[in-house]
């Protein structure tokens, strides 16, 4: 409430009675923005989608459409009128429903768009397609869009249907200190999602809090720490997310080490590729006082270092942030291999801290290879294992790439790699089962999609 203006008293009943929320008055400013941003894109180029609720009162078991009416009338004294009103229900909304808000708000039929609880988030799309969506979109803005459904369309149906029908499934440990709260790790578990999907398996995503793995939780709650090896070590595989700070570090570096020893298919992504070159130069190359400036700035032994991109000590400024080239160093790379041997890819960063490039020769000599480079040369990118049937951390942060149809490499082979399929896809050359058509890396792929991963 600190953001209302002094004088107006807002109760929860008024909330309701606008439809609304203390959200919606929070995002005025917003809506404001809308407004103005209507006038310059010009209506042809300019389309207002309201989301609103129709709840389903347990005791009358009757469709409300009041919420909706009150919203867009809210809407409307704020500037903005819609084009389509998307209602979201748990059952699908009975035709009168659908009428009646059409009346009260004053839009046609075909702009009420129903969304009821489905079975998965794919099944959306084609909700949206069967209600003349895109027939509509195409009309109000002028697109150059084919009646008849796309190839693309076809290929969403197919991966809806299978989404349903997986059997076997694969169990990946998700290690990281921000488990408490699984929104963080959102595009991990998507790009997991659309991996485990392309290769017609379940995702059994375990989320461990790296601090249940450290020695004190044993002394401290012996059952958190039993119950957190347990689901470490019943993994099919393990991944280190990205992350920032000390706390929970030496959980993750347990989860590392376990991992390369028992050559458990391992993925670390930044903060995961720097704790696992970390861990590699305490218990391989015995450097025991190794560490990153980010936890002990006046280490001896500087394993991971800052590397300010831009102002040397100016926290805003000093992030490798965006979109950018990471060089494969030899053709002998697995990663290269998975994808589709291209010279360079190109993923967004967000880290601030780097591997020291004056200590790689160690590592390199040890069998800890780093294969990927930024443009420079001076940044290390991707790191792989010898010996080790899945064992690659990479800076960059691939799920951000990541697409239903379209995963990302370095998360395919890792679910590739649980699953005892990884050398048969390469064999492959890096396609899936034709009876995967669904997915751009599947032998039916359409002309226009090939298998590239980097497009």
């Amino acid at each position: 409430m600190s953001s209302i203006k002094k004088g107006m008293e807002i109760t929860w009943e008024k909330l309701f009675k606008l439809g609304g929320t203390i959200g919606d008055i929070e995002g005025m400013p917003f809506v404001e923005a809308f407004r103005q941003f209507q006038f310059k894109a010009k209506r042809e180029n300019f389309c207002n989608i309201h989301v609103s609720l129709v709840p389903q009162p347990n005791a009358t078991g009757e469709q409300k459409t009041k919420p909706t009416q009150n919203s867009v009338r809210a809407l409307r004294g704020l500037g903005l009128s819609p084009d389509l009103i998307v209602c979201r229900s748990t059952k699908p909304i009975e035709m009168a429903v659908k009428e009646k808000i059409s009346m009260f708000c004053h839009v046609e039929p075909e702009q009420v768009i129903c969304i009821h609880d489905v079975s998965s988030t794919y099944r959306v799309p084609i909700l949206l397609e069967e209600q003349g969506i895109i027939k509509y979109f195409k009309e109000r803005l002028s697109l150059p869009i084919d009646d008849q459904p796309s190839h693309l369309l076809f290929k969403w149906k197919k991966i809806a249907d299978r989404y349903e029908r997986m059997l076997k499934s694969c169990s990946v440990a998700l290690v990281g200190k921000y488990t408490k709260l699984s929104d963080c790790y959102t595009s991990v578990f998507k790009a997991l999602e659309h991996s485990a999907i392309a290769i017609n398996h379940k995702l059994d995503l375990m989320y461990i809090d790296s601090a249940d793995l450290e020695p004190a939780m044993e002394a401290e709650n012996p059952v958190r720490f039993h119950q957190a090896w347990q689901k470490l070590c019943k993994a099919d595989c393990i991944l280190v997310p990205g992350g920032f700070g000390q706390r929970g570090t030496e959980g993750k570096l347990q989860a590392i080490s376990w991992a390369r020893k028992k050559k458990k298919p391992f993925l670390g992504i930044c903060l995961g590729m720097q704790l696992a070159v970390l861990e590699f130069a305490r218990n391989s190359l015995n450097w025991q006082d190794a560490n990153s400036t980010e936890f002990d700035p006046s280490t001896k032994n500087p394993v991971i270092i800052d590397m300010p991109e831009h102002n040397p000590g100016d926290m805003g400024g000093t992030m490798r942030l965006g979109k950018r080239k990471t060089m494969f160093k030899t053709e002998d790379s697995l990663l290269r291999k998975l994808y589709s041997n291209e010279a360079f890819v190109e993923e967004r960063h967000r880290h601030r801290y780097e591997v020291n490039p004056e200590l790689i020769h160690f590592f390199e000599d040890k069998g800890l290879k780093f294969v990927g480079h930024d443009i420079e040369g001076k940044r290390m990118e991707i790191i792989e294992l010898d010996d080790h049937p899945y064992f690659i951390g990479v800076q960059f942060h691939p799920e951000f790439s990541s697409r239903p149809m379209k995963p990302s490499p370095a998360y395919l082979g890792l679910l590739l790699a649980a699953t005892g399929s990884l050398s048969t896809y390469l064999q492959h050359g890096c396609k899936l089962s034709p009876s995967d058509s669904y997915s751009d890396l599947s032998e039916e792929g359409f002309p226009e999609k090939e298998t590239s991963l980097t497009g």
